[in-house]
C-alpha cells in the first residue's frame, strides 16, 4: 500500500481539487427546483467547473460517459445520465455526483437534494444515508482495519432497516480517478489492509429504501433499484492524517466537522 501514500505536495493539490468539487455542489443548490431538467443542471455545473473553477469535469467522456456530472433521481442508485427530457418535480430526490480534475489530480463528492418539500420517507432515507457516511468518517484513523468502515456502515443501516447496495463501492483517488483500495460499504474481507497517514479515498454508501438489488438500464450507465424503491447516496473524499482524518470535499453547511 506504500505507493498509495500521498506526499505533502500531492495532498495540497488534493485539497484544492476537493474544495472545487465541494463548491460545485454548493453552487448548484439554488437551482434544484421543480421544472428544471437534469440536462440544464449538467450545463450549469459544466460551465461553473470549466469557466469559474478552471477545471475539467472528470465524468465527461470517462469510459464514454456523455455528461459532466451524474444526476440520480428517486429510484436511480447511481450514474444517472442528465437529460433535457428528465424534468424534476415536487417531492423528487436527486443525487448530484461531481468529480473534477485539475493540475493532475481528481476530486469526487456527491450529496442528495430535495426538490421542493420532501416526503417523510424520502427525508428519512436521506438522513440515514448521510449519517452512515458521517459515522464511518468519524472512525477514520491510522491503524484502523479497512473493513471497519464497511462494518460500521452496515451495522448502522441495518439497524434502521434499509439496505446497502453491494455492486458499487468507494475507492482510492489521486492521480487516477479510481485507485486501490476499494472501499466496501458492508463488512467484507479486506486482505488485512490497515489505514495509513497519507491515504486518500472516497466513502460513498448507496442506501435503498427496499431491496439492495440493482439493475443497469439500456443506456449502459443508469443503475436503478430492482423494486423501484428510493435510493440515496452521499460521498466524500477523505485523507487519513496522523491523528485521524480530513474531509477534502467538506461543504460550508458541514462546518460541524
Amino acid at each position: 500500500m506504500i505507493n498509495l501514500i500521498k506526499t505533502k505536495e500531492e495532498i495540497q493539490k488534493m485539497r484544492i481539487v476537493g474544495r472545487i468539487s465541494a463548491k460545485v455542489l454548493e453552487f448548484i443548490e439554488p437551482y434544484i427546483l421543480p421544472g428544471i431538467s437534469t440536462g440544464e443542471i449538467d450545463r450549469i455545473c459544466h460551465d461553473y467547473i470549466t469557466k469559474e473553477m478552471k477545471a475539467i469535469p472528470a465524468c465527461l467522456n470517462y469510459h464514454g460517459f456523455p455528461k459532466s456530472i451524474c444526476t440520480s433521481v428517486n429510484d436511480v442508485i447511481c450514474h444517472g445520465v442528465p437529460s433535457e427530457k428528465e424534468i424534476l418535480k415536487e417531492k423528487d430526490i436527486i443525487n448530484i455526483d461531481v468529480a473534477v480534475f485539475k493540475d493532475g489530480f481528481y476530486g469526487d463528492t456527491s450529496k442528495m437534494f430535495f426538490v421542493g418539500k420532501p416526503e417523510v420517507n424520502s427525508k428519512n432515507l436521506c438522513k440515514i444515508a448521510q449519517l452512515s457516511l458521517y459515522i464511518a468518517i468519524k472512525i477514520i484513523k491510522p491503524g484502523l482495519s479497512l473493513r471497519s468502515i464497511g462494518k460500521t456502515i452496515q451495522n448502522f443501516v441495518r439497524k434502521h432497516q434499509f439496505s446497502i447496495v453491494r455492486e458499487y463501492c468507494g475507492h482510492g483517488i489521486g492521480r487516477s480517478f479510481h485507485e486501490d483500495p476499494p472501499i466496501l460499504h458492508y463488512d467484507a474481507e479486506d486482505k488485512g489492509i490497515k489505514l495509513q497517514p497519507g491515504m486518500i479515498f472516497t466513502i460513498e454508501p448507496m442506501i435503498n429504501y427496499g431491496s439492495e438489488e440493482s439493475k443497469i438500464m439500456e443506456d449502459g450507465w443508469t443503475v436503478k433499484t430492482v423494486d423501484k424503491s428510493l435510493s440515496a447516496q452521499y460521498e466524500h473524499t477523505i485523507l487519513v492524517t496522523k491523528s485521524g482524518y480530513e474531509i477534502l470535499t467538506l461543504r460550508k453547511e458541514e462546518s460541524f466537522f
